[in-house]
């Protein structure tokens, strides 16, 4: 291959797991370095995927050399300069999530950031990439957003496809899958996207996927470029893996991974959708709109991706958090989801921000710095000591959204919908590198649009840790957010407790901060076997208990440990607001703000 960098990847063993991967560099420096990223961008964690590196042998001429390890993932080599050198290893690939790499007879997906070392020095050339056809029939159809190559010397029965990148960053943002799988086509403005789920179940539904899916991608289009504009890609590819149980998805510059559980795919003959199925069509919607906000306009750190370490941004409260308010909302404008539904949905996530304690210590802004460490490491006190960027983001763009209706409502209307698109065209995201904004950006566009400051907002919803005005703003566009009564919030919530229920036994998972259960000594772990005089096998037998306020003895083990703690429920006038049920008291307001 002609390309200064060029990848030859192959099955090396199904059984085992491995991958096969030689790396070509046509013209290396004298002492070439490479690495293997140790995270991949959209998910934001050191992942260390070095660990499942092996056998990495160097060779040039003919001639063996050694390769020098100098940190968890940076080999250095000594070499000729002029000579290709050549890299061969192999990698384990058995984690079936969107973020790695996997590999069983049946089955093969990876990320380019997994198996493709970096070679230093060289990320802005051009890349090329080719997968040999391997012996296992069922691996022999590949999926993937990457553009062919067609000049090539190798037989068709040789090789599965041959791929070209115009940097490193664009074949980072590259997954393949391999193996036989269920497709579907359709066109939206021009562009062709294609559908790829493995996996699936007998009596799924492929065409209906389709037909949603389609309705949900025309929806986005039209929300950033309107009735007549055209993305910014000319393929897109949505590549699902049906599991018996797991959700997630990775957004890419011209693709996405998602994972989703068998039985939320929709099934034929039955036509009302599952509450899975909404759900799995707002991971869709929220992937695809990623294509815009954060593949393309993105934080201006993430204008060059630095594989070897974290990547920092206070702007994630924006860039996943505002995809979140508007992956449900595009549902709606498509006609997928109803406003009822929608406003379920929306009371979810409500709640979910109002029931983390974690909300008083932490910013969204913070939240989003202490991603690395936080968001994607969680444990038993999670819940007290953090905020999700995306749940309380998404609430900030609903903030900002009815503020801005509210305020521009008179001969000038605004609305959050137009600052995306302002920002959007000022920062050229559209071009392939992508346009990079900070925080200043933000509030640049909101006073552009509206015609005042932002900034005391922006201190106060991103930067502060106090409750956000959303049932003031809800009730200005004819929402009403009423508190749940006491009596109708589940124990376990009054408690300030979150629990798992299996095979006959109530196992606490997490104790949340201030809450009845920490006053008594609960701790995450315990088993909680009994009240008073009286067993418990699941929450449901203590519905005695939510009825009026008394003091009991929980029994609990830990650490095979009985222990006797002295439990008292809060009474109704006692317990803070942590739950909300929102209801529509004007429809031609809320057809107004939703349908934009």
């Amino acid at each position: 291959m002609s390309a200064p960098v060029h990848y030859d990847i192959a099955v090396h063993d199904a059984h085992a797991h491995l991958w096969r991967v030689t790396l070509t560099i046509k013209r290396p420096s004298v002492r070439q370095r490479v690495s293997l990223p140790v995270w991949i961008p959209g998910s934001y964690m050191v992942r260390e995927f070095s660990k499942h590196l092996q056998n990495l042998q160097v060779r040039q001429s003919g001639t063996q050399l050694p390769a020098t390890q100098i940190d968890k993932c940076t080999w250095l080599v000594d070499c000729k300069v002029g000579l290709p050198l050549g890299l061969s290893y192999e990698v384990y690939a058995f984690d079936n999530s969107v973020r790695s790499a996997w590999l069983t007879p049946d089955r093969g997906f990876f990320n380019p950031s997994s198996l493709c070392l970096r070679v230093e020095g060289m990320e802005a050339m051009r890349h090329t990439l080719s997968l040999a056809t391997p012996e296992i029939k069922a691996l022999r159809t590949v999926s993937t957003s990457a553009r062919h190559l067609q000049s090539t010397k190798m037989k068709p029965s040789e090789c599965l496809g041959h791929f070209e990148f115009q940097d490193l960053d664009e074949l980072m943002d590259t997954p393949f899958a391999l193996g036989e799988s269920w497709r579907g086509r359709f066109n939206a403005r021009g562009v062709d996207h294609e559908f790829v789920v493995s996996g699936a179940a007998p009596g799924f539904d492929g065409k209906r996927l389709l037909a949603d899916t389609k309705r949900a991608v025309e929806s986005c289009i039209a929300f950033w470029h309107g009735k007549e504009g055209q993305p910014p890609f000319d393929r897109y590819v949505f590549m699902l893996n049906a599991v018996d149980d797991g959700y997630g998805g990775l957004e890419h510059r011209n693709s996405t991974a998602l994972i989703c559980a068998r039985r939320d795919l929709p099934r034929v003959g039955i036509s009302k959708p599952t509450d899975g199925y909404i759900t799995l069509l707002g991971l869709i919607s929220h992937e695809y709109f990623h294509t815009w906000n954060v593949k393309r306009l993105k934080p201006k750190e993430f204008l060059r991706y630095d594989y070897a370490r974290e990547n920092y941004t206070q702007m994630l409260w924006f860039f996943e958090g505002f995809t979140s308010y508007y992956d449900d909302l595009l549902l709606l404008r498509a006609g997928l989801i109803d406003q009822k539904q929608f406003l379920r949905l929306l009371t979810k996530t409500v709640n979910q921000v109002q029931q983390t304690p974690g909300r008083a210590l932490q910013s969204a802004a913070q939240a989003s710095m202490d991603a690395w460490v936080k968001y994607y490491r969680q444990d038993e006190n999670t819940p007290n000591a953090t905020v999700s960027y995306y749940n309380k983001g998404a609430l900030i763009a609903l903030c900002f959204d009815l503020s801005l209706r509210y305020a521009t409502s008179g001969s000038k209307p605004s609305s959050l919908d137009e600052v995306m698109r302002w920002l959007w065209k000022r920062s050229k995201a559209a071009q392939m590198g992508g346009g990079g904004i900070t925080e200043t950006d933000f509030a640049r566009a909101l006073r552009a649009l509206s015609g005042r400051s932002y900034t005391d907002e922006i201190a106060a919803w991103v930067h502060g840790r106090a409750d956000l005005p959303i049932p003031k703003l809800l009730e200005l566009h004819g929402v009403a957010a009423q508190p749940d009564a006491a009596a109708l919030i589940p124990l376990a919530q009054r408690l300030g407790l979150r629990v798992s229920e299996a095979n006959g036994s109530v196992k606490i998972k997490m104790v949340l901060r201030g809450g009845a259960a920490e006053a008594a000594g609960m701790a995450a772990g315990d088993e909680w076997l009994a009240v008073d005089d009286w067993r418990i096998s699941k929450l449901e037998d203590l519905d005695w208990l939510a009825t009026q306020p008394l003091k009991v003895t929980a029994l609990v083990s830990r650490d095979k440990r009985l222990l006797r703690l002295k439990l008292r429920m809060p009474s109704p006038d006692q317990e803070p607001t942590s739950s909300y049920n929102l209801r529509i008291v004007n429809e031609e307001a809320v057809r107004a703000w939703l349908l934009g």
